[in-house]
């Protein structure tokens, strides 16, 4: 058992070293997403599995708070009306559920943060391409095998093979990402009261 601890712990320890070289991006996509809010946008967050539960993570640490007490924040979990899901889903196919829900919801200006431990889900490739064809900025977080060619304006990858890793890796970013746009917006007076 204490092997299997180590094991996975090295392997975290080695993916984060690893990612350094996402530094630019995850401080990129902070930036776009404070730029998005302060300019009166939404985050609109999706995923399927454990990906759908980072995105409804994150989306929480908006609109309540991350670390500093400030205002709540526009995002919205595309991964939590079960009723739309599951109508969008049969009605027009899975490949759907989050796509509709942007069109119906996105603005331009407004961000899509996808996630996808493979890069490759229909429902989230779906998503960031009508994102783009609306006029949101979209952010994708992914593993570390190549998401299709332009699946989105910023691509995190993540340096790791085993979806566990993939997804704490995720989950760092997020809270980093939360943490420098709560910086930007607050700490630079953009929205404080």
């Amino acid at each position: 058992m204490e092997e299997l601890i180590k094991r996975a712990f090295d392997d975290l320890t080695l993916a984060i070293s690893a990612a350094s070289d996402q530094y630019g991006r995850i401080a990129q996509t902070a930036k776009t997403i404070a730029d998005c809010l302060i300019g009166g946008g939404a985050i609109f967050l999706c995923g399927n599995g454990g990906s759908a539960a980072e995105a409804q993570h994150f989306a929480a640490e908006f609109v309540g708070r991350f670390l500093m007490e400030r205002p709540g924040l526009a995002a919205i979990a595309l991964t939590t009306d079960t009723s739309k899901l599951t109508a969008i889903g049969n009605d027009y196919g899975f490949e759907e559920t989050f796509a509709r829900q942007i069109k119906a919801l996105g603005r331009p200006g407004d961000v899509l943060w996808a996630l996808s431990t493979s890069g490759v889900s229909p429902n989230v490739i779906k998503a960031l391409a009508t994102a783009s064809e609306s006029g949101l900025r979209t952010v994708f977080m992914c593993g570390i095998s190549d998401p299709p060619e332009g699946a989105a304006e910023i691509i995190i990858k993540t340096p790791a093979a085993q979806t566990p890793r993939i997804q704490e890796l995720h989950l760092l970013y997020g809270h980093v990402i939360c943490q420098l746009v709560d910086s930007i917006i607050f700490e630079n007076n953009y929205l404080k009261k």
